[in-house]
């Protein structure tokens, strides 16, 4: 009949065992899946976030538009920028800091790729659309717009949430960062004219505003209250308190707050172009033309970025070789793949406005629209690449235990 246990009679007969347990199994199957569903809705999070952020964005485009109804110009540039970077401060040891100051490859690395490739190979593209379309379906004020993209530093905060996020060194990304938006204001508004295509179209953008002494106050008091000042505050803490502030960044997993500032700055951004109606009145073709572009160039900047960061084996085989394309850190390299292909609103925007001062609001606002998607479709983009460079360094790290191993067992043997 059956075996007692306890007050639990159990059948002996296997099947109406089974059909005594179907009705656990299955809910606890759905649990599981249910469970799995949050978890894949929980990492997505960031993307979610910035979906509603651009659906707000739209029905509601004067609440976090420049000047709008929440300051964002201060409330989010300055508040939500000020956050990442004290949290930055309060995570990143003092020592990391300092020793990436002299890392002069790096440097060499992030900044070359930032100021002068990125410029040339939007450059070319921007020649070759003006020699194959002499329709203008591009409008020219996009095409000017992608230039003023490709000279600007790279990003503030996205940089260090995707580095830190993906494994990197968030140490390295933060001095990158630093030193890319303090060149910025001198290198990017004479580079920005100087690039400009010599075709009477292009006119209107070669002739810049000649006083830019505002834009450079404005653009320094940014850096220094949004970015230098959190961050040196996050380290005085940190070294006052150091195991307290440890405790607490991990207890309460304060890294998180990083990446919802991203949220807000991608709703103030889209605010903006919405509140213009400059996005509404571009051709069909201006508007998939940037989408994509913009897509394909970071694929392509994140890839060189990689080989530059990370050589072949194939070119490391001379002794000569070997010290001209040593691989850097993993950490590192991949700081490299966030910093050299991203592009700042932060700094775009503003100096857009400063040489541009005499123009209209709507051609700016059109002009501005390269910059405004560019550097979100950059985070899109690099939410994914996140997963993908942590599982790289994760295969790194499996094959160095593999290798490690396999010395210790011929070792023994």
């Amino acid at each position: 009949m059956g075996t007692e246990t306890g007050a639990q009679i159990v059948p002996d007969n296997p099947e109406i065992q089974d059909n005594a347990y179907e009705g656990v199994k299955i809910p606890h199957r759905a649990l599981l899946i249910l469970k799995k569903t949050l978890l894949l809705i929980l990492g997505q999070w960031l993307i979610i976030g910035m979906g509603i952020a651009c659906l707000l964005a739209y029905l509601f485009p004067n609440v976090a538009k420049h000047g709008g109804i929440i300051k964002s110009q201060g409330s989010i540039l300055y508040g939500a920028v000020g956050l990442v970077f004290l949290i930055s401060g309060l995570s990143i040891p003092r020592s990391k800091l300092y020793t990436h100051m002299f890392n002069w490859r790096l440097h060499a690395l992030v900044q070359v790729t930032s100021f002068l490739f990125v410029p040339a190979v939007v450059l070319a593209v921007v020649h070759l659309i003006i020699a194959t379309d002499p329709g203008r379906l591009i409008d020219p004020a996009v095409l000017a717009g992608f230039i003023l993209t490709s000279a600007i530093p790279t990003t503030i905060a996205s940089n260090v949430v995707m580095t830190r996020s993906a494994g990197g060194d968030d140490a390295a990304a933060l001095v990158e960062v630093l030193i890319a938006n303090f060149l910025g204001p001198f290198l990017t508004a004479g580079w920005t004219v100087t690039l400009m295509p010599k075709t009477a179209e292009f006119e209107l953008w070669r002739s810049g505003s000649s006083d830019m002494s505002q834009m450079y106050r404005d653009v320094f008091k940014q850096l220094g209250l949004s970015a230098l000042l959190p961050l040196v505050i996050g380290q005085l803490i940190r070294w006052t308190w150091e195991k307290q502030t440890v405790y607490i960044l991990q207890k309460f997993y304060v890294a998180k707050f990083s990446t919802g500032c991203m949220i807000l700055l991608v709703w103030t951004t889209f605010s903006s172009a919405f509140a213009t109606d400059s996005l509404e009145t571009l051709t069909t073709q201006t508007v998939i033309f940037t989408v994509l572009f913009n897509v394909a160039l970071y694929l392509f900047l994140t890839v060189v970025c990689f080989t530059l960061a990370r050589p072949p084996q194939a070119l490391r085989k001379t002794t000569w070789g070997k010290r001209v394309f040593r691989p850097m850190p993993p950490e590192e390299a991949i700081a490299v793949c966030f910093c050299g292909p991203a592009k700042t609103t932060a700094l775009g925007i503003p100096l857009l406005y400063a040489m541009y001062d005499s123009m209209d609001l709507y051609t700016k606002s059109k002009t501005s629209i390269p910059v405004l998607l560019y550097t979100t479709e950059q985070i899109f983009v690099a939410h994914f690449m996140v997963y993908v460079l942590r599982w790289w360094k994760r295969q790194l790290e499996r094959e160095e235990k593999r290798d490690s191993e396999s010395v210790v067992e011929g070792i023994v043997e």
